[in-house]
C-alpha cells in the first residue's frame, strides 16, 4: 500500500498544524455506528503507539494507520486530499471514494 497527500491538502494541513510536532493518524472513529469497520477520520496526534501503529511515509510527512485497522486499507493506494467544495478533507483510493468528508482532529497536542 502506498499513500500520498495531494498539494491542496498539505497546504490545509500546514495551516492548521503549523510548526507543532506530531503525526497525522488516520484512526477509525465507530462511536454510534453499528459497522465494525468505522469512519476514517484524520487525526493530529502527540505520539506515535509503536504496538498499535504503523507508520507510512508519503511525499509530504509521515501518517499513522492502526495495524487492527490495516485489513481495511491494505489493497488499496491511498490519496489524502482536500475538496475546497465542501471545505473537507478526503480520503481516496483509486477505486472509490473512502471518505469524502473526513473529519480533522486535533488531539492532545501542546
Amino acid at each position: 500500500m502506498a499513500m500520498i497527500i495531494t498539494e491542496r491538502a498539505s497546504e490545509e494541513l500546514n495551516k492548521k498544524i503549523g510548526d507543532q510536532k506530531g503525526y497525522l493518524k488516520i484512526q477509525n472513529v465507530m462511536e454510534g455506528l453499528a459497522c465494525g469497520a468505522g469512519v476514517p477520520t484524520l487525526h493530529f496526534v502527540p505520539t506515535r503507539d509503536e504496538t498499535q501503529d504503523i507508520l507510512f511515509e508519503t511525499n509530504d510527512r509521515p501518517v499513522l494507520l492502526e495495524k487492527s485497522k490495516i485489513i481495511f486499507f491494505d489493497d488499496k493506494d491511498l490519496k489524502i486530499d482536500y475538496s475546497d467544495s465542501v471545505n473537507s478533507f478526503q480520503l481516496k483510493s483509486p477505486q472509490q471514494i473512502i471518505n469524502g468528508r473526513m473529519s480533522f482532529i486535533m488531539n492532545n497536542i501542546i
